[in-house]
């Protein structure tokens, strides 16, 4: 069994914490947050124990494995301190909000050699994974237009805006990393728009919260992906993928497949009420997948490479978002 610290006992880590406690490939050792007690009641809940200090998580006699699941500010060196420790790391993104200390922080870590996973948990998702075999099964032919959709049903408070890095580093990304993933093909060229929409104070923070981005493939392939983050009718994601001979696709998912017929009306389920609702399978089948490799010893994906080039993009299309002009992507 993998001995695991998880460092962060917020929203995110507590989903870690209650997947890391039901997981029997895993015992649940230590858990660190900057705030004891809250560090304390979740570990009290999941029957693991409260870290005093980093010392405790990063101790290669007792841990095995640590999730990065704290503030993101910190990811970068705890990815560090894990690596010098010879500890694997399941680290969620982005590694550092600046690209140049988040590759500097991947290569330290690759040059220790110890397995490292950045947590794209929509990898995992039992759609687009289906896509993915599609694609690669070569059933629609080459790819010729995918269309991406991620709308949120709420604005985030204007806090976590404030340090989020804006919406391509923070929600779009992890479509880059789809579109990567689906595809096996490395963008060249991003061209964003983007508009403050629900809360005219976003435009402080240099962010916007509805966006179109269009990338192109290095076969001339298009993307088109559009971020929302506030609809007022439910959590709305899905994936298009048109090929030379034929179309894939993941549409809505909805609550339930239950359709009410009345006169002159259809009433069906609805969305979900938000994007967590929506994805939360995806996490338990993301750590199953890490420990799985760890204890097998085969290749981590999505890996470090992967995080640093979907952070790539997004810092692309976060320029062209501001200078209004297509921008070759530098990986």
């Amino acid at each position: 069994m993998l001995r695991f610290a998880l460092l962060g006992a917020g929203f995110i880590g507590s989903v870690h914490a209650a997947n890391l406690a039901s997981h029997p490939g895993v015992e649940f050792s230590r858990i660190y947050d900057i705030d004891r007690s809250r560090a304390q009641a979740l570990a009290e809940t999941h029957g693991a124990s409260a870290a005093a200090d980093l010392d405790e998580v990063f101790d290669p006699e007792n841990i095995d494995a640590v999730f990065i699941a704290s503030s993101t500010d910190t990811h970068a060196r705890h990815l560090v301190r894990a690596a010098d420790a010879g500890l694997a790391v399941l680290c969620e993104k982005p590694i550092d909000l600046d690209l140049d200390r988040a590759r500097e922080a991947a290569a330290h870590a690759a040059g220790r050699a110890v397995p490292v996973m950045i947590d794209f948990n929509r990898r995992f998702d039992r759609d687009y994974a289906e896509l993915k075999r599609t694609i690669d099964a070569g059933e629609i032919g080459d790819v010729e237009l995918l269309q991406l959709t991620t709308r949120g049903p709420a604005l985030p408070p204007l806090s976590y805006i404030a340090t989020s890095g804006g919406q391509m580093r923070d929600q779009t990304v992890h479509f880059f990393d789809l579109a990567r993933w689906l595809t096996g093909l490395d963008p060249v060229e991003v061209f964003a728009a983007g508009s403050a929409l629900s809360d005219p104070r976003l435009a402080e923070y240099d962010d916007v919260d509805t966006s179109a981005v269009t990338l192109r493939l290095p076969t001339g392939a298009l993307v088109q992906i559009d971020s929302v983050r506030r609809t007022g009718y439910g959590y709305d994601e899905r994936i298009e993928v048109m090929g030379s001979a034929g179309l894939v696709e993941a549409g809505r998912r909805r609550t339930g497949a239950v359709s009410r017929y009345r006169a002159g009306q259809v009433v069906d389920d609805g969305l979900h009420p938000g994007w967590f609702e929506r994805v939360q399978p995806t996490y338990a089948a993301a750590l199953a997948h890490f420990v799985a490799a760890v204890e097998s010893g085969t290749p981590l994906t999505p890996s470090l490479d992967d995080g640093l080039k979907a952070q790539a993009i997004a810092e692309a299309a976060t320029r062209s978002l501001h200078t209004g002009k297509s921008e070759r992507i530098e990986y």
